[in-house]
């Protein structure tokens, strides 16, 4: 009987590491698939953030510099003028523009340069087309990456103080870009 107690007490310490081990291998899968989630945040918004850089640079003369990034928790536009294309595809979500008076202007101008007809419309028009740009930039490095998403046409948004909504519950997030003519912000979320 002793050497049956003790077998018995041997297979529950063989038991008690092959659990344990199993514990550890859910908790390090669970680990690496939040990981992963991450990780593919951030890469979808490193194309954004370069066709960003790209497309002002080229288009309008701009040379934006991105700030810290940061969990948007308002819908408050950070600028004056906003534009915000709709993403599908294998992600959904938005990606938005939102840029301050003087920033926008600068845009306009560096985009017609003295062929300011209406300040509006020509602004309306230019904030669109570059944002539109940026996302089809964007878009296109992500669907050499495996990820094909397809982009609305943009939607234009003017005033103080307006508001950007995000489709569904998810974390936006926001990085602040600087020029000599003023501010702008890059949003978006991806479910």
């Amino acid at each position: 009987t002793d050497a049956a107690v003790h077998d018995n007490q041997t297979a529950h310490v063989r038991v008690l590491p092959s659990f344990s081990w199993r514990l550890r291998r859910i908790f390090q899968v669970n680990v690496f698939f939040w990981e992963l989630s991450v990780m593919s945040d951030v890469a979808l918004a490193k194309p954004f953030v370069q066709a960003t850089i790209n497309v002002l640079s080229s288009m309008t003369g701009l040379s934006p510099v991105p700030g810290k990034p940061y969990i948007k928790n308002t819908d408050k536009a950070q600028g004056d003028v906003s534009a915000i294309v709709g993403i599908t595809g294998c992600k959904s979500g938005a990606i938005a523009l939102s840029f301050s008076q003087s920033c926008a202007i600068a845009l306009v101008k560096g985009m017609l340069g003295d062929a300011i007809e209406d300040i509006i419309a020509d602004t309306r028009d230019a904030v669109g087309e570059i944002t539109n740009m940026i996302s089809g930039q964007a878009r296109a490095t992500l669907s050499e990456m495996g990820l094909p998403l397809q982009g609305s046409t943009p939607s234009i948004i003017f005033g103080a103080n307006h508001s950007l909504s995000f489709p569904g519950q998810v974390t936006t997030v926001a990085i602040p870009f600087e020029t000599d003519y003023g501010t702008f912000t890059l949003e978006f979320c991806f479910q």
